[in-house]
C-alpha cells in the first residue's frame, strides 16, 4: 500500500519528519508531495522546490529512512482544491491513502474517493513552519533546534535566513 503526504515544507521540520516515520509504519511506500512549487522567495514560501526537495531528502538520509520507500514530487498550486486533488492524482504515483491534517486537503481527497488518515499533531504548537520562519526573521535562533541537523545546516550554509530577512523588507504579506 502507498500513502501520500502533501505539504509545503517551508521548511521541513521535526513535526514533518515525525509524520513521515508514523506514515511509514502504516504503508509500504510514501509519496511526499511538495506543494506550491510555483511560488518562492516570499514570506509564505521562501524556499524553492529544489531547496525543499534537498532538505527533505537530506533529512530522510540523516534519519536512516529507506529512500527506496519514498517518492518526492513537486506539484504546482491550483486554487480550486477539487481540481488540485485530481491534478495530484494524475501527477503522483498511484496512492491508496492520504496523510494530512489540512481541512481543505481532507475534503478534496475525500470527494475524490480517497481514504484520508489524520496523523497525530506531533507537538504542532512547537513544530510550525510559520513560527520557524518568524523566528528566522528575528535574532532568535530557537528555530535551529526545531529542524533536523541536515536541514539546519542546509539553511545556514546557503544563507537562506538572509533571504527571508531581505524578503521581509519589501514583502507586504
Amino acid at each position: 500500500m502507498r500513502g501520500l503526504f502533501p505539504g509545503r515544507f517551508q521548511p521541513f521540520h521535526f513535526g514533518h519528519l515525525s509524520v513521515v516515520k508514523w506514515a511509514l509504519e502504516r504503508v509500504d511506500e510514501l509519496v511526499i508531495l511538495i506543494g506550491s512549487v510555483n511560488d518562492s522567495h516570499t514570506l509564505l514560501n521562501p524556499f524553492t522546490a529544489g531547496e525543499r526537495i534537498e532538505m527533505i531528502r537530506n533529512s530522510l538520509v540523516e534519519n536512516e529512512i529507506d529512500l527506496r520507500k519514498i517518492f518526492i514530487i513537486p506539484v504546482s498550486e491550483i486554487l480550486i482544491s477539487s481540481m488540485w486533488a485530481r491534478q495530484v492524482m494524475s501527477l503522483a504515483p498511484k496512492f491508496d491513502v492520504v496523510f494530512t491534517r489540512n481541512p481543505l486537503v481532507i475534503t478534496a481527497f475525500k470527494e475524490c474517493g480517497i481514504k484520508v488518515i489524520v496523523p497525530p499533531s506531533f507537538n504542532r504548537e512547537k513544530f510550525s513552519s510559520t513560527k520557524i520562519r518568524k523566528s528566522m526573521l528575528s535574532d532568535d535562533r530557537t528555530w535551529e533546534e526545531l529542524l533536523p541537523d541536515s536541514v539546519r545546516k542546509f539553511i545556514i550554509e546557503r544563507d537562506l535566513v538572509s533571504r527571508i530577512r531581505e524578503i521581509a523588507k519589501s514583502d507586504k504579506q
